[in-house]
Formats: structure tokens, C-alpha cells, sequence
């Protein structure tokens, strides 16, 4: 029987797959993961022996107060980002905008509707306003001080196209509530499977988002992992299940 192997040094790798609670969809891989923890903290009652000299504890109960759960994701997705900060994400179509209006400021970034514009024709009422009075970014037009073109306050038409992109509006969600799947593989080992389902994870808000860095940027995310009533039937845990080959 498997129960009876003592030898089993761990060193595991794997993915992790998620999926809102109680949803009717397939489990999406949440990308590479730095790191995947699991505990369980404890609340102990001793209590103690005075029936001689020298105490000690007459007898103990163990209850679990929480299992926890900590992971660092490698991938800042739309969706694990969106998770991360409680937030709901939106998809945008590439697309052409005719005629958007902009005031503009000398010396500065003028903000357009949508990122990653391309082949612009910017206007002043009936007149094209050239090339040479300003820069295309990324994420607006930025207006040179020495713009001839160019007065502050000025209202600019703007047209352009736009390739697609996703939105992710911060703080309009609650808490997310998962179920989480760990599909592991032993290095040490001889290549040994293995999977712990957690059923029902509600996970925090993120610890930190290094906007720039010097080195990769990971999403650092806890959560704890709660009771799951759907769970019935004798010896069948109702928080998390692990599966070993």
C-alpha cells in the first residue's frame, strides 16, 4: 500500500487552477506562481495540573481556527490582477475614433479616450494641425512647448485607431471567494502527482504591486480557506482535500 512508503522527499513544482465559487464553468490555470503555502493555525486550551508541586498541563484540546493560504503569482493578468484588487475587468475592442476633443497644453501629456493610438489627423476647427507640434504616446498626445500650432486651452479633434485592451476598475468588488486547484509534480521524487483541492477560498486584497521594479513583479495574495457546506458524508473533509500517486 501507498500508506506504507516512508521515503518521500518533496520538492514540488505545478500549476494552479481557479474558478469562481460554485461556478458552472471549467477551472482556468492562473499562470506560474513563485510560491503556494498552506497552514493552519491553531487555538490550544491547556489546562493546568495543581493537584501537586511542579504544575504542568493536566490535559490540552487542539481546534483549528483558520487554514491559510499564501501565494505569489508571476502572471499580472487582467483577471488575477482584477482579483487582487477587488475589482471588475472589461474588455475593449480595437477600434476608430472620429472627432475626439481634446484641450491641450503646452509642455505636457494631453490624455486621449484609449491606448495605443495610431495613424492620427488632429485638428484646430477646419485647420490639421502637423506632426511637428507633438508627440503620439502610448497613452496620449504629448505637446511641445515649441508648438507654433498650439495655444493653451486649445480644443484639438482628434482621429485615431486603437487596438484592443482590457480594463480592470479597482474596488468595485467584494472579496473573491474560489475554488482553488494545486496539480503538483515531485522533482525529487520520481515524477509523483499529486493535488490538493481547496473547495472554498476567500482571498484578500493584495500585499503589494511594484509598479517598477528591478526584478520580475510577482502579486503577493492570502487568503483563508473556509468551510464548504456542500461538503456532506462521513470522514469527507469540508476545507481541503489531498490526493497523492
Amino acid at each position: 500500500m501507498l500508506t506504507t512508503r516512508i521515503f518521500r522527499p518533496t520538492l514540488n513544482a505545478g500549476q494552479v487552477y481557479a474558478r469562481a465559487y460554485g461556478a458552472a464553468f471549467a477551472l482556468q490555470s492562473i499562470g506560474g506562481l513563485s510560491e503556494l503555502q498552506l497552514g493552519i493555525d491553531e487555538d490550544i486550551k491547556k489546562q493546568a495540573d495543581y493537584s501537586r508541586a511542579g504544575g504542568g498541563t493536566r490535559d490540552q484540546v487542539n481546534r483549528i481556527k483558520a487554514v491559510t493560504m499564501k501565494l505569489k503569482m508571476q502572471d499580472l493578468n487582467p483577471v488575477n490582477l482584477a482579483r487582487g484588487i477587488f475589482g471588475n475587468t472589461a474588455e475593449i475592442a480595437g477600434a476608430t475614433v472620429t472627432d475626439e476633443v481634446v484641450k491641450i497644453y503646452k509642455g505636457g501629456l494631453t490624455r486621449l479616450a484609449h491606448l495605443n493610438p495610431s495613424t492620427l489627423s488632429v485638428k484646430k476647427g477646419a485647420t490639421t494641425i502637423a506632426p511637428a507640434n507633438y508627440e503620439v504616446r502610448p497613452e496620449g498626445l504629448f505637446v511641445y512647448d515649441a508648438a507654433a500650432d498650439a495655444v493653451d486651452g486649445d480644443d484639438w479633434k482628434v482621429t485615431y485607431t486603437h487596438s484592443g485592451y482590457d480594463v480592470i476598475e479597482a474596488l468595485t468588488q467584494t472579496a473573491p471567494t474560489l475554488e482553488l486547484l494545486f496539480a503538483g509534480v515531485n522533482e525529487a521524487g520520481s515524477g509523483d502527482t499529486s493535488t490538493v483541492d481547496l473547495f472554498r477560498v476567500r482571498t484578500g486584497a493584495m500585499k503589494n504591486w511594484g509598479l517598477i521594479n528591478n526584478d520580475f513583479a510577482e502579486l503577493e495574495i492570502e487568503g483563508e480557506v473556509l468551510l464548504d457546506p456542500t461538503k456532506v458524508g462521513v470522514g469527507l473533509s469540508k476545507f481541503f482535500k489531498v490526493r497523492m500517486a
